[in-house]
């Protein structure tokens, strides 16, 4: 079972929290991490592409010369994919480029993300974080207590809070989001995850 310390937003360790087994330290399935990483990329395209057909080009309805006797090849349209200006083979089509993992493998999936980070020891638990008012100012002084200033790092919140959300977004390399949001290409896309303790009982609930 890991045992994690807890800091406060002065950096100070104040306690520890043991993690679950289950969520916090599971196998690394890499195969699966590969998965959803490729199904939130492939979620995210936008899948507008689209170019004619020669059923779609205007014009082509008359043959561009007589069919023998001018020693040139045959040809019935001007809009033929052999001719400049004429329609595509085989044209891309709006499509929808995402797809979907079962839901167990998701989970897995996200278990292995976390334990990753427990395992490189790139996880961070906090009492709480809370400001009084947005300010950008504070939340750096929060991240220069722990050190990670200077590190992309994921902050993850038990319930949405405006103020906390104000006071990271406008900091390079750092993001904030709920428990709910949490995703595996979000916490591998960062160095460090800092969790608040409400945040970590959440998780372990979710994912038990």
């Amino acid at each position: 079972m890991p045992i994690l310390p807890v800091y406060n937003m002065d950096g100070k360790k104040v306690g520890e929290m043991n993690l679950a087994d289950t969520v916090f330290a599971t196998n690394i399935n890499e195969h699966l991490l590969h998965q959803a990483v490729l199904m939130q990329l492939a979620s995210r395209r936008l899948g507008t592409a689209k170019a004619k057909t020669r059923g779609e080009v205007r014009g082509g309805g008359a043959k561009p010369w007589r069919q023998k006797g001018t020693s040139r090849a045959r040809h019935g349209s001007r809009r033929s994919p052999l001719w400049v200006g004429g329609g595509v083979v085989f044209p891309p089509v709006p499509r929808a480029y995402g797809f979907k993992m079962p839901k167990k493998a998701w989970r897995q999936a996200l278990r292995s993300a976390l334990t990753a980070k427990v395992k490189d020891d790139k996880l961070i638990i906090l009492e709480d974080l809370k400001f009084e008012t947005p300010k950008t100012k504070a939340a750096l002084a929060v991240l220069n207590n722990l050190n990670v200033a200077n590190a992309k790092t994921l902050v993850v919140l038990a319930e949405k809070d405006e103020n906390v959300t104000k006071s990271v977004r406008n900091l390079p390399g750092v993001s904030s989001m709920k428990t709910d949001g949490l995703n595996v290409y979000d916490i591998l896309l960062h160095d460090h995850l800092l969790l608040t303790k409400e945040a970590v009982g959440r998780i372990e609930e979710a994912l038990a």
